[in-house]
């Protein structure tokens, strides 16, 4: 069993992609090919935004976003503890400095009423100036953006919203990556929509700061002009087979998979339900893409002997995140090592994510489900 199987995704839609990758190949448009720009036309017209610029991957988009910022040292950005490192990550490269909050036990987002507290904090402190918020779509889900973008507007912060995860969810019918000033997502192979490598995408409704984000992606060029450099840049463009693969790819997301694996999720969370753990909670204005089906094991369960015996049956279970944000090694001594975020760490000791994919049959959620029922009987 895959945790993510892209090889049933693959087989699929075979022969769409190797098409698409047979005709980059005949033109040896491998950079900045026209698919790259159909691609982008039909990502920020699904997203609902008026700017999309593809890039590298999910952690240059966050950089080119907070470039375009003018985002630095003495600036704040808050960010939620439990995520992956990149979203305090750029913010530090740049200089800043990632405060951490906590988040919500329930959908894992970070928790409104604790980023204004540590904005305010911040503010009164006087050190440093808060300069803007990057919230995380965590396993599929939106944050609570109905709370959070009038906290925003309330203390003049940016709102960046990280989409890596978040591709396809929805709050109020209102789809993920459109939520931020800018908003960023990852096309990493196991994400909601993966491409064959790296590849990220910003969009945004700002047309300043998409030309500026442009050209910062190609070294600060000017325009058109490849050799007329205004300001530094970097190099982060999405290469033309992974646009092309995409293109399928996206088609087959909007078609199917988004609903397919809804499904999936909805029958683990009936197969799961009174079990004594905790499950991902979806109200009804949320709809989640579910990059992940993830679980919080009762506090007397050994995780790691779960997980063995699982893999004893062929089940592939993964763990994200065993460290909160603020205790990584990275942050060890900085303003980001003081933060308060007892549910992160919390989360972190229990949390257990399991395959979930939209090609996952009904037999193998059912065998999964009854798997973890059964290892569990031993811990009442």
């Amino acid at each position: 069993m895959e945790f993510r199987d892209l090889k049933k995704q693959y087989q699929a839609l075979k022969q769409e992609i190797e098409h698409q990758i047979s005709n980059v190949i005949s033109s040896s448009q491998f950079i900045s090919g026209f698919q790259v720009g159909e691609l982008e036309e039909k990502l920020a017209e699904y997203v609902g935004v008026k700017h999309c610029i593809t890039c590298g991957n999910g952690t240059d988009a966050i950089t080119l976003a907070l470039m375009a910022w003018e985002i630095g040292p003495g600036d704040v950005v808050f960010v939620p503890d439990f995520t992956f490192f990149s979203s305090g990550e750029c913010p530090a490269y740049e200089g800043a400095i990632p405060i951490f909050v906590d988040v919500e036990e329930d959908t894992y987002n970070m928790d409104p009423k604790k980023l204004e507290k540590a904005i305010i904090k911040v503010i009164n402190e006087g050190k440093y100036k808060a300069k803007a918020v990057i919230t995380v779509d965590l396993f599929g889900l939106p944050a609570n953006y109905d709370a959070i973008q009038p906290i925003c507007e309330k203390y003049k912060l940016l709102l960046l919203e990280d989409g890596a995860q978040g591709f396809g969810g929805s709050l109020h019918g209102q789809l993920a990556c459109s939520f931020g000033d800018i908003s960023t997502t990852s096309f990493f192979p196991a994400k909601p929509l993966g491409c064959y490598g790296d590849g990220g995408a910003i969009f945004t409704d700002n047309d300043e700061w998409a030309s500026l984000i442009r050209s910062y992606g190609v070294h600060g060029k000017s325009g058109e002009d490849k050799y007329n450099n205004i300001r530094i840049g970097m190099n982060s463009r999405l290469d033309t087979i992974q646009a092309a693969i995409l293109l399928p790819k996206l088609n087959a997301f909007k078609e199917y998979e988004l609903r397919d694996i809804n499904k999936i999720a909805n029958m683990y969370t009936e197969l799961l339900s009174g079990l004594g753990m905790g499950l991902p909670i979806i109200n009804g204005e949320y709809v989640s893409s579910w990059a992940q089906y993830t679980i919080q094991l009762p506090e007397n369960v050994n995780r790691a002997e779960v997980q063995q015996k699982m893999s004893e049956k062929s089940i592939p279970t993964m763990v994200y995140y065993m460290k909160p944000m603020h205790r990584q090694e990275a942050f060890m001594g900085t303003e980001s090592s003081k933060a308060d975020c007892p549910v992160t760490v919390q989360l972190c000791n229990r949390v257990l994510s399991l395959p979930i994919h939209p090609y996952m049959k009904k037999e193998d959620v059912n065998f999964v489900a009854n798997s973890l029922k059964q290892i569990l009987t031993v811990y009442k």
